[in-house]
């Protein structure tokens, strides 16, 4: 039955295939994205608006050592779709054997030499003033967490290359569903403030890494490991990393930009701007939750029949999912344009026994969040583009348009734009920016995606 699965990829209606593969990839990122909003609530309500810059200050450095994974998994997974399409089940092992080795011992390296320096990368990233104490608290406990989450996200696209998503959606709920409970348990119930926040994000990481663990160890997985296939070879290392890095490349500029903005919006607001972005941020893992499952679902199906030779329905692949996950940006935007100051105050405490600079910071909050929600989601309905065609490169293992694609919207065109812009438009230029990249990164992924389909997936198609 497992083989049938994976094979499913390469037989099925593309459209039907694809809803299959996208709805639980959907509703999984669904789920991490209502745990981050209602985390951020919960956090916001209950400790303050600061919190939630503080936890906007550590989200970049824990992410990209948590992405190390994510990268190490999404290009191993590139290479036993393609792998799996061909029929050679031995490589696929191997690969996922050298990811596991390599997961665990870059991200345990990675997050030792976070907690040595700690008090460097804090105020690096933006935690100045009144949010470095509770960046710092934070910050500590979630890094314990973060070679757990490393491991879970490389696992989790392993699960989606075998053409298993509803595993993968649960491995994505398990954690969501954890930390919200235990949110509850450490800030309300036994005050904990961020330290509760902070065990709690960790403790999700930690059931997330003992599901995803049974998985394999339970034979539910077509790959059957041993301890020759945990055993490092540089070709299969250099394979992945040269996909990886695609993935890598973007949680490093991530954080770049995190650091970028962090800093600049403290200096043009303080605290109470930081904050701003803090709400911004989680909407933008939020609301784009069901673009990202279609690119999600996407990777597998393209990789499969890519892998297989089958061109014709690589290119039914890309189509369908643009046209479906253009349709559902549409869907987000109106919402963001209308509800913009109404989504904000979800995150903000009105509560009379709040501190007056609590209330003082919810105050400009509100104010400011409307034109900043607008301006950073207006290019929303097109975006769909950018991130199919990026990920169709690195689905079919061709490394270098990947990578360069991927940097397009954030290194190409958002560092120089936010470096720029706020020197002469101030507070307006730093939400322009978000606008002009997505504008014209979605042109030039557009137009080298029909350079690629036109050159490579016209050919006639094997039998």
């Amino acid at each position: 039955m497992a083989k049938v699965s994976a094979e499913q990829l390469g037989s099925e209606p593309i459209g039907q295939l694809l809803v299959k593969q996208a709805v639980p990839a959907s509703i999984g990122i669904l789920v991490m994205s209502l745990n981050v909003l209602v985390d951020s609530i919960f956090v916001g309500n209950w400790i303050g608006a600061i919190a939630i810059a503080a936890i906007n200050v550590v989200l970049p450095v824990s992410f990209f050592i948590g992405a190390l994974g994510m990268a190490i998994g999404i290009g191993g997974s590139s290479i036993i779709s393609r792998a799996l399409g061909s029929n050679n089940y031995q490589k696929a092992t191997l690969v996922f054997g050298n990811q596991i080795t390599l997961t665990l011992f870059i991200t345990v390296s990675m997050a030792l030499l976070g907690l040595y320096y700690v008090d460097v990368l804090i105020p690096a990233f933006g935690g100045k003033g009144g949010i470095f104490e509770p960046a710092k608290a934070y910050y500590i406990i979630v890094l314990y967490g973060i070679p757990f989450l490393a491991f879970s996200m490389m696992g989790n696209t392993v699960i989606r290359a075998e053409g298993k998503p509803k595993f993968a959606m649960v491995a994505m709920i398990i954690p969501s569903i954890a930390n919200l409970v235990l949110d509850y348990v450490f800030i309300y119930w036994f005050d904990w403030g961020m330290k509760g926040a902070a065990w709690a994000t960790t403790g999700g990481y930690i059931f997330c890494f003992l599901y995803i663990s049974y998985f394999f160890a339970s034979g539910h997985s077509e790959l059957k490991l041993s301890w020759k296939s945990l055993a490092l070879q540089i070709p299969i290392v250099r394979e992945i990393g040269s996909l990886g890095v695609v993935t890598l490349a973007r949680q490093a500029t991530t954080s770049v930009v995190y650091l970028i903005m962090n800093n600049i919006l403290f200096g043009l607001g303080g605290e109470s701007l930081v904050a701003v972005y803090g709400i911004i941020g989680r909407m933008q893992m939020f609301a784009l939750f069901p673009v990202f499952g279609v690119t999600q679902g996407f990777l597998p199906i393209a990789g499969f029949n890519y892998g297989a030779k089958k061109y014709q329905r690589v290119r039914e692949s890309i189509n369908t999912a643009i046209r479906y996950a253009s349709l559902l940006a549409a869907l987000v935007f109106i919402g963001l344009m209308v509800f913009p100051q109404e989504i904000a105050s979800l995150f903000l405490s009105d509560s009379a026994d709040q501190y007056a600079e609590n209330l003082a910071v919810n105050a400009y909050v509100l104010d400011h969040i409307p034109l900043a929600m607008r301006l950073v989601f207006g290019a929303t309905p097109i975006i769909a583009l950018q991130l199919i065609g990026a990920a169709y490169f690195q689905a079919i293992g061709k490394a270098v348009p990947a990578f360069l694609l991927t940097l397009t919207r954030q290194g190409f065109f958002f560092i120089p734009l936010i470096l720029t812009l706020p020197f002469f438009l101030d507070e307006l230029g730093v939400w322009l920016s978000f606008f002009a990249a997505d504008v014209l990164a979605t042109i030039v992924t557009g137009l080298y995606l029909r350079k690629e389909i036109k050159n490579t997936l016209q050919l006639p198609q094997s039998s």
